[in-house]
């Protein structure tokens, strides 16, 4: 009932205002209206399109902002690692410097001791060929000589020296013994050991106990001759066997226990001698 009322009140409103106003006016106004309803939700469109740009360009911002910050970290962090670079760097090239120093330093020293080398490898080559050029071929092979920093080995083999099997000195022997004497004589400040050497095949002689008996027996041969025979001060002689614990080759083949039986005359310079034929090496130190 009430609805019906309503809708007749309102047809009723509609007459008595079309009564008022004429129906081109009502068109002109509704138009505007129309217009206006039109606009208002444009508007209220852009409105809500800006506010969603206007969130997320505040997105994009805070996030450009959290960027920002962590780059500037970044940079704090690279230019505290620059800084102990640039430090460590120059404490580095110190290092460096002292290290060149020292590797110039080292090669000097080390090329003082090629050059002493030299000079010694030079004054040993020289000693060498003044000591065996009054030995013939034949003796060469018997007799072995060697300068080694200004030390004299003169090897002898045992076939040269003594009567198979036996401590005394043959008679072929003299000769060889009488040019080596010279040279003991011609290094008069020099000492002179006489080293007997045996191969480790066992002596079976009645008056000899072993090897080491065979090789003191024979460098006391050699150095009684040299003294009796060939005039050498025996004050500067020593004899000494070392039996068959000094090889220098195999025992187990014939030439190697051939080399072995040997004896050996070592002429020793002096200390300071020693320094005059050598040289003294260079102080590490020295500039």
């Amino acid at each position: 009932m009430k609805t019906r009322l309503s809708v007749i009140a309102v047809l009723v409103l509609s007459v008595v205002l079309q009564g008022c106003v004429s129906n081109k006016k009502y068109d002109s106004l509704q138009s505007s209206y129309d217009k206006l309803q039109s606009d208002t939700r444009e508007v209220r469109q852009k409105y809500l399109l800006t506010e969603r740009s206007l969130a997320v360009a505040g997105d994009r911002v805070k996030s450009l902002e959290e960027q920002l910050a962590s780059e500037r970290t970044n940079l704090r962090a690279l230019q505290e690692a620059l800084n102990k670079c640039l430090n460590s760097t120059s404490q580095g090239n110190v290092n460096i410097s002292k290290l060149v120093d020292e590797i110039n330093s080292s090669n000097k020293y080390i090329q003082q001791l090629v050059n002493t080398k030299n000079k010694s490898d030079s004054l040993n080559l020289v000693l060498t060929n003044n000591l065996t050029r009054s030995l013939s071929q034949q003796e060469m092979k018997d007799v072995n000589v060697q300068v080694l920093k200004g030390v004299v080995y003169i090897s002898l083999s045992d076939n040269m020296l003594y009567n198979s099997g036996s401590y005394e000195i043959s008679s072929r022997a003299g000769e060889t013994l009488s040019k080596i004497a010279k040279i003991i004589k011609d290094y008069s400040n020099y000492d002179v050991l006489i080293e007997g050497n045996t191969d480790n095949v066992p002596i079976s002689q009645p008056n000899i106990r072993n090897n080491w008996d065979l090789s003191a027996l024979r460098a006391s041969s050699v150095v009684q001759a040299l003294q009796k025979n060939y005039g050498v001060d025996p004050k500067r002689l020593t004899a000494g066997g070392r039996g068959e614990y000094n090889p220098i080759a195999d025992n187990n083949t014939n030439d190697g226990k051939a080399k072995n039986r040997r004896t050996q005359i070592i002429i020793t310079p002096k200390l300071d001698q020693f320094m005059d034929l050598i040289g003294k090496a260079p102080d590490q130190q020295a500039e």
